[in-house]
């Protein structure tokens, strides 16, 4: 019988506090994390312990569902190259993440795994589970509070008391790594995923008027882990009072905000200023307050493609 189970991570800022979960039902689930790490140390942490949990049934199949690019193919394609280079990468760097990679291949030997995508936060029942549970540890570090560990794999061995050793055989797993890029890979490929999706049909102005809109919605608002794959790392902000607010602020002040409610946006200006950069200019209308809202959409160079769109300035003025 083939064992089914979704796999995911969250970190809150990226690195920031971190969560993982693998999810199979109410009753077959685990979870775990860390006050500080990366999405993708969770992504393959969760799968790493999902491992392990069933390690004591390697006879039957196992069908790893994740939304995560960068695992599945760490995982299926690149690992082979980078044990033969001695866990380097092809430009020499060493691999990130490596002491749960090596975890990993170990994990995965004598096992018969496939690893399936799917697309995240689009509604898929066991991924949506398994998310949700990773962003309540990432939360729960956050805020202090104590992180929900789930009922694990019945008939596994031992479960680890202390985040971030997991079941099984202990794993050393480092404090995050310097990024190898400006860009986190697993971000890249989700964003890029959904972008691909608003751009067809439309020029660059009108998606990143689609991406300002959707920083608008209650649930964007809410989600730090989302607002922060929409922000630039060197993202500021003018507020309308004339208050200057770094990236941080915004991550942390936004989801605590009511909700908008109804707003009309009402573009006056999206100007290409290149390949890379748009400039919008829009008015806001949010019950009975209308202010004019400027922002700064760019792409840089990552991986020798155009990374996603994110919005690196932003300033609002209250129209009196």
């Amino acid at each position: 019988m083939t064992i089914t189970a979704a796999a995911d991570g969250s970190a809150l800022g990226n690195p920031g506090p971190a969560g993982w979960a693998w999810y199979i039902d109410d009753d077959t689930w685990r979870a775990g994390g860390w006050p500080h790490g990366t999405n993708n140390m969770g992504e393959l942490k969760a799968v790493l312990d999902l491992l392990e949990a069933t390690a004591h049934r390697p006879d039957e199949p196992l069908r790893v569902l994740c939304d995560s690019q960068y695992v599945i193919n760490s995982i299926t394609k690149w690992m082979p190259g980078w044990k033969k280079k001695g866990w380097k990468k092809r430009d020499g760097k060493p691999v990130l993440n490596v002491e749960l990679m090596k975890a990993l291949d170990a994990a995965m030997a004598g096992r018969d795994v496939h690893f399936e995508w799917v697309k995240g936060h689009a509604g898929h029942e066991l991924n949506e589970a398994a998310d949700v549970r990773a962003r309540a540890v990432a939360t729960a570090f956050q805020t202090g509070r104590p992180a929900p560990e789930g009922p694990g794999f019945d008939g596994a061995g031992p479960r680890g008391t202390a985040a971030p050793a997991g079941a099984g055989r202990p794993v050393a797993v480092r404090e995050p790594e310097a990024p190898e890029d400006r860009h986190d890979p697993d971000l890249l490929s989700e964003l890029l995923a959904h972008e691909e999706e608003l751009a067809r049909g439309r020029t660059a102005g009108e998606t990143v008027q689609a991406l300002e809109r959707e920083l608008l919605r209650p649930e964007v608002r809410a989600d730090p882990g989302r607002l922060g794959q929409l922000l630039h790392e060197a993202f500021t902000e003018v507020g309308a009072s004339g208050t200057w607010c770094s990236r941080a602020d915004v991550l942390d002040r936004l989801p605590r905000e009511p909700a908008l409610g109804a707003v009309d946006v009402h573009v006056l200006e999206a100007t290409e200023l290149g390949p890379a950069a748009v400039h919008l200019v829009y008015r806001l209308t949010a019950g009975d307050r209308t202010s004019l809202r400027s922002s700064l959409w760019i792409r840089e160079d990552s991986r020798n493609e155009l990374g996603p769109w994110q919005l690196r300035f932003h300033q609002g003025t209250d129209e009196s």
